[in-house]
């Protein structure tokens, strides 16, 4: 009765992969000190998306930040990270969480990381890009009705102030280099700000390393070893 048992819950767990990654063969890590999360899409925050796009939710990512505190066999975490930005409060909440935390943290670029996504890349101990992921610096925006008083314009400075002072904080570049890639004129065609390939990202101070996943999982069993 057991085995019989033991048989359905595996066929169900197949039919689960089946759906979700469209074959019943995923390969486990061989180790579970190790955590991955994915950071993908749009990030979601206080109010729901478009259900045509993909979209990492906020209050996912949070308990699971949690239990991976909690978790005394998890030792390090990687952040993979391809994201278009989105909800500029539940970003900065989610980068200040991954910061905080006692594991050691390495943090991957892969295809992009805009927006609210460059605190998110900066908020580990260390930091890699693909040779070909991008990232865009501009300062923050908003979609939908403004009321055009001075309060929302002073609202809108003090967000961007703790957006500037966090990435300054977790990386190397300072202030003024900054601000200046944040309002550049010359590389979006409606909107201030740059547009960093790769190694331009590193050389600015933003990220640390070009590199992918085999050089990202050996810098973090390296910091776990330290």
């Amino acid at each position: 009765m057991k085995n019989q048992k033991d048989n359905i819950k595996n066929d169900n767990e197949k039919i689960e992969d089946i759906n979700e990654m469209g074959t019943p063969d995923i390969p486990k890590p061989s180790k579970d000190d190790i955590k991955c999360i994915t950071i993908i899409g749009e990030i979601e925050g206080h109010f729901v998306g478009n259900p045509q796009k993909k979209a990492t939710k906020y209050e996912h990512i949070i308990p699971m930040l949690y239990s991976v505190e909690e978790n005394d066999n998890i030792k390090g975490v990687l952040i993979v990270l391809n994201t278009v930005g989105g909800d500029v409060e539940a970003g900065l909440a989610m980068a200040e969480l991954i910061n905080s935390i006692s594991k050691k943290v390495v943090t991957l670029v892969l295809g992009g990381s805009h927006s609210i996504g460059v605190p998110l890349s900066t908020a580990g101990d260390y930091s890699f890009i693909a040779p070909t992921a991008t990232m865009i610096v501009h300062p923050i925006r908003t979609n939908g009705l403004v009321i055009g008083v001075n309060e929302t314009f002073e609202y809108f400075k003090k967000m961007q102030e703790r957006i500037t002072s966090f990435i300054v904080r977790t990386s190397n570049i300072d202030k003024d280099n900054l601000e200046k890639l944040m309002h550049s004129k010359d590389e979006l065609v409606s909107d201030v700000g740059s547009v960093l390939i790769g190694k331009e990202a590193v050389e600015c101070g933003i990220i640390n390393e070009v590199g992918g996943l085999k050089e990202a999982l050996s810098k973090l069993k390296e910091l776990i070893k330290e």
